[in-house]
């Protein structure tokens, strides 16, 4: 997952700029220290936690949070190559659900996903025409105490994996609790009814 991360993080801000914001984080050299592709936990909450507060501090606080969205959705594009089949995602069954259930069975298997092969731990649940992606241990807002929710990046995600899902429309997705902000839980609330 932290390939995924630093992968995403070079597509949209550069090799140049990816290594500006890695220079920020002392525990953490890219040059030094790639993380492996394999799946041992190697890649810690504090890294990512940092890496994120680095992009916030280089861009501005509202920049760095749409840089961080946008890292968000790209990291979703090379998760499903990475681990699509292995979620059956891409299994032709999955695709001809329809989409509420489609919208349902995608994000319980994105939840597993993390809680398998990250220490992150995710719960979903529907409520009123909404999911709601609680995450318990967040690796984007660790160690952080913020005036805002602080997980884009999670939320980009989301928002990425939406479109997807229903091949091309626009949900909306926004964090309404963040652990940095003294919640319980980081709280993504996502509307089950497209915007556009």
């Amino acid at each position: 997952m932290g390939h995924i991360i630093l992968l995403a993080m070079e597509e949209i801000i550069g090799p140049r700029g990816a290594k500006a914001i890695f220079t920020q984080v002392p525990t953490f050299s890219r040059i030094d220290n790639d993380p492996p592709r394999n799946r041992n936990l190697q890649f810690s909450f504090d890294v990512i936690s940092r890496l994120q507060s680095a992009l916030e501090e280089t861009y501005g606080a509202t920049a760095g949070r749409g840089v961080a969205l946008r890292i968000g959705r790209v990291c979703f594009k090379y998760g499903l190559r990475e681990f699509g089949t292995q979620m059956g995602l891409t299994k032709m069954a999955f695709r001809l659900l329809p989409f509420p259930a489609r919208l349902w069975e995608g994000g319980k298997s994105l939840a597993e996903l993390f809680n398998r092969f990250t220490d992150q731990r995710v719960r979903i649940e529907e409520r009123g025409g909404q999911i709601l992606w609680h995450i318990e241990r967040c690796p984007l807002c660790w160690g952080r105490q913020t005036e805002y929710p602080a997980c884009y990046l999670a939320v980009g995600l989301l928002q990425e994996s939406l479109y997807w899902l229903s091949g091309g429309k626009i949900f909306n997705v926004e964090e309404t609790g963040c652990i940095a902000h003294g919640d319980p839980t980081c709280t993504i609330v996502i509307e089950q009814d497209p915007i556009s």
